[in-house]
């Protein structure tokens, strides 16, 4: 480390000396950067700078094994499951601590590795060729696509002293018409068959729990939804190996590769609005002051792609990474309103089986009812292994005893909205609450008392939170 400092001092000075040797020369003629070749000078020393300090500082790079080309948006997860940072456009990975290690990258579509070595320079992925199930389409009476679909989710909700991490696996399901005359319009976001979530708690103060639940819905899987069929750049269009990129207002937008039938597309966001149009339930969010996104990707893997177009049918599965400061309103009380929190999710979705369906059927599964035992979550061959400390954690929460814990926790009568009260149910007491029901009475009735008892909880939990840290800082 100390000799990079020493070649980075020198060259940094070598090349002060040769531009102040040339600044009065510069400035006599006035052309400064008019030249063409001052500017080509220019450009050059400065990328000579940054690649020096580059290549002794220790940068990490994620690549392809075979084309050795750089991957970006590969998922970085801490020796604790944590996800603590995605790869650049260049394949760089964001500075990572020696306490991270051993670092787990992932890139969908590839096999996941494990890195110990804090000064490795590259990491070199095998993509992993994933076997998409066959779809049939039998009758033309079949205008629905079914997909099912297994979900991993990771995420976390901090502020500077609290934090609480979750994994989440869940089995989901879509339906989307193939043709927009289709009378039944199905659902293009994930609905939840089933799913089973872990939580750990933890705070300055040592907490170190763990649950099944949480009071706070801090992550953001649930809002991206299927992504919608996609015209291809015409340069990887009918290409065996092509890749081509869109640059928005901030940088790169959309960066497609294609290898053979195989297509990834990574979208950023933050680069520019118009690809925005793959996420609209997020159209508010961006416009909301209490909610700063700092990171926001998505991965989209397709296979047997041979047309102009990709779509559903040729999805073989999507991930997506999310960073922000703020969740919105309804969390802004976990633990010190005051505080700022930080959300971070990251969600990979592995399209198991897909199926053409008639109008009928369709209807018949959007009626039906999924309890928790209906159906069973079944995880992909292509899914990596999970991490020692998500096992860890897995262990830990089904070694609760949940009826102890229930029995334990005490209710707070302030939240508590709903009335119960027994009724005479004659026709016209029917009549009636079904009115109220109807016209929205009962429902705004139970949201004012709500939010009342929603302020009085807020008004003492900030005094309990001044009076806290008063009595730590009189400590």
């Amino acid at each position: 480390m100390e000799k990079f400092r020493i070649n980075t001092i020198l060259f940094t000075a070598t090349v002060a000396i040769i531009f102040v040797g040339n600044v009065d020369y510069l400035r006599r003629t006035k052309v400064w950067f008019g030249l063409p070749a001052v500017r080509s000078l220019y450009l050059t020393v400065v990328f000579l700078l940054a690649a020096n300090i580059t290549a002794h500082s220790g940068v990490t790079v994620v690549a392809d094994s075979v084309s050795r080309n750089p991957l970006s948006s590969a998922s970085v997860f801490d020796c604790n499951g944590r996800f603590i940072g995605t790869s650049d456009i260049g394949g760089r990975l964001a500075f990572t601590s020696a306490a991270d290690y051993p670092i787990t990258v992932r890139y969908m579509g590839f096999v996941e590795k494990t890195v110990d070595d804090p000064e490795c320079d590259t990491i070199f992925m095998q993509e992993n060729v994933m076997q998409l199930p066959e779809v049939v389409v039998e009758s033309r009476r079949k205008k629905l696509l079914h997909i099912l679909a297994y979900v991993r989710e990771y995420s976390t909700l901090a502020t500077y002293t609290d934090t609480v991490s979750m994994f989440r696996e869940k089995m989901v399901d879509f339906m989307m018409p193939d043709d927009d005359k289709v009378s039944f319009k199905g659902w293009t976001y994930p609905r939840v068959l089933n799913s089973k979530s872990y939580y750990h708690f933890t705070d300055a103060n040592g907490l170190d729990s763990v649950s099944d639940r949480c009071s706070h819905h801090f992550t953001w899987s649930d809002w991206i939804g299927m992504p919608p069929e996609l015209a291809l750049p015409q340069k990887i269009i009918g290409k065996e190996s092509a890749s081509d990129t869109v640059f928005g207002k901030y940088g790169p937008a959309q960066i497609w590769l294609r290898t053979g039938e195989r297509l990834t597309l990574d979208v950023r966001f933050l680069a520019d609005t118009a690809s925005r149009k793959l996420i609209p339930r997020f159209s508010s969010f961006f416009h909301n002051d209490d909610i700063d996104f700092e990171q926001f990707g998505l991965r989209i893997n397709y296979s047997n792609v041979f047309g102009s177009s990709a779509g559903p049918f040729e999805l073989a599965g999507y991930s997506f990474n999310i960073e922000s400061r703020g969740r919105g309103h309804d969390i802004f009380m976990f633990n010190h309103r005051d505080e700022p929190l930080f959300v971070t999710t990251y969600t990979e979705v592995y399209i198991l089986d897909k199926e053409f369906v008639t109008v009928k059927e369709a209807k018949k599964w959007d009626k039906r009812n999924f309890g928790n035992a209906s159906i069973d979550i079944y995880e992909p061959m292509e899914a990596p292994a999970l991490q020692p400390s998500v096992l860890a954690l897995i262990d830990r929460v089904n070694n609760i005893d949940a009826d102890i814990v229930r029995q334990a926790l005490p209710t707070d009568q302030r939240l508590v909205s709903r009335k119960v009260s027994k009724h005479n149910f004659n026709i016209a007491n029917r009549a009636l609450t079904l009115l109220k029901e109807l016209t929205g009475i009962s429902s705004y009735r139970s949201k004012k008392n709500f939010d009342r008892h929603w302020n009085d909880f807020t008004k003492d939990q900030i005094k309990k939170n001044q009076e806290s840290r008063k009595q730590r800082s009189d400590e």
